[in-house]
């Protein structure tokens, strides 16, 4: 007989459901509307602040974008590999299956390098979740991991539920079985992204664990009811709200973002709008630029398009300090 984790749906699952997916087409509306690039590297930035403080990391949005723009912190170097770690899996994280246990294995590996001996393979040993000085969820012993994954997996792949109660039911049961030595939270969280992500893409950008951090008491409230209950639909209704404020959230500063892309828009010449429409997120020579625009004059470029596209901050130099640099290139603002 297959595995069947035990969940009840609510009304109040079945309202979250909804109101998310009236939510979630809104804003994917904006995404296609407007050039995302930054608001999503932005929320990917939270995503990360917010999964790793939960886990005891102090390291601010700030000192993440500095690590992701290869600047030296000064930080724990054990908070700082963890971040490193982090921004290295969800790069990655859209190449992996939810379902498969390899992939599953090297999120860990990724995640947890340099931090414990263990990655990559599930725990050797005992392990149990505290809160403060108190254990109050003992994992199971680890003769029973690989068979409680195997089913869990498979479940995960032949269940034909809503992504929304399959991705939070199986948040829920990984946080159960705690298959790993360490870093069980992050890979539960991540995965829930990655199985949203496969539903829709615009979830890879929403970051639900900044939600789930500034609600941290009640996320493990709600870990904990479901363990008592027998029944993941305390935790379902809790990860479903933090979705649904999260998209709210996005949809705010996405409707924010946009108003602001108008004026900048309206602000600037043909030219910098034709030239901007023509690029896409690489980096380019003058010469590559000029004909894009289909140009041959290098002063008229540089003075109707490319001056004005950089005063206004729309488009970079990659070698700033050196704007006459031979090995000049420019890109879209980031």
């Amino acid at each position: 007989m297959k595995y069947q984790p035990p969940y009840t749906i609510t009304s109040k699952i079945i309202h979250l459901i909804a109101q998310i997916s009236e939510n979630i087409g809104r804003l994917t509306v904006l995404e296609e509307i407007q050039d995302r690039l930054q608001l999503r590297k932005a929320n990917r930035i939270r995503t990360i602040q917010g999964s790793l403080a939960i886990e005891g990391n102090t390291l601010s949005t700030e000192q993440i974008t500095a690590i992701l723009n290869g600047k030296t912190v000064i930080a724990p170097p054990k908070e700082v590999q963890e971040v490193r770690n982090a921004i290295k899996a969800y790069e990655a994280f859209q190449q992996w299956q939810p379902s498969q246990e390899s992939d599953l294995l090297q999120a860990h590996q990724i995640l947890m390098t340099g931090l414990i001996d263990e990655v990559g393979q599930y725990r050797h040993g005992g392990v149990g979740v505290m809160s403060g000085d108190r254990v109050v969820h003992m994992a199971p012993p680890t003769n029973q991991i690989n068979r409680l994954m195997v089913d869990l997996l498979d479940w995960l792949n032949d269940s034909e539920v809503h992504p929304l109660i399959q991705s939070s039911v199986f948040h829920y049961e990984f946080e159960f079985i705690h298959p790993f030595a360490d870093g069980n939270g992050r890979m539960g969280r991540l995965w829930q992204t990655l199985i949203l992500s496969r539903w829709n893409p615009i979830f890879a950008n929403i970051p639900v664990e900044s939600l789930i951090y500034q609600n941290q008491k009640a996320y493990y409230e709600a870990l904990q009811a479901s363990t008592d209950r027998t029944d993941s639909a305390p935790f379902i209704e809790f990860i479903l709200q933090m979705i649904l404020d999260a998209i709210l959230s996005s949809t705010d500063t996405a409707q924010d973002s946009g108003h602001v892309t108008a004026q900048v828009n309206v602000q600037v010449s043909d030219q910098v709008q034709r030239l901007l429409s023509v690029m896409k997120q690489e980096d380019y020579t003058l010469a590559e630029l000029m004909q894009l625009v289909g140009l041959t004059h290098r002063a008229t470029f540089q003075k109707n398009y490319l001056n004005p596209a950089i005063e206004a901050n729309l488009i970079e130099r990659t070698i700033p300090d050196k704007p006459k640099s031979p090995k000049q290139r420019y890109r879209l603002k980031r």
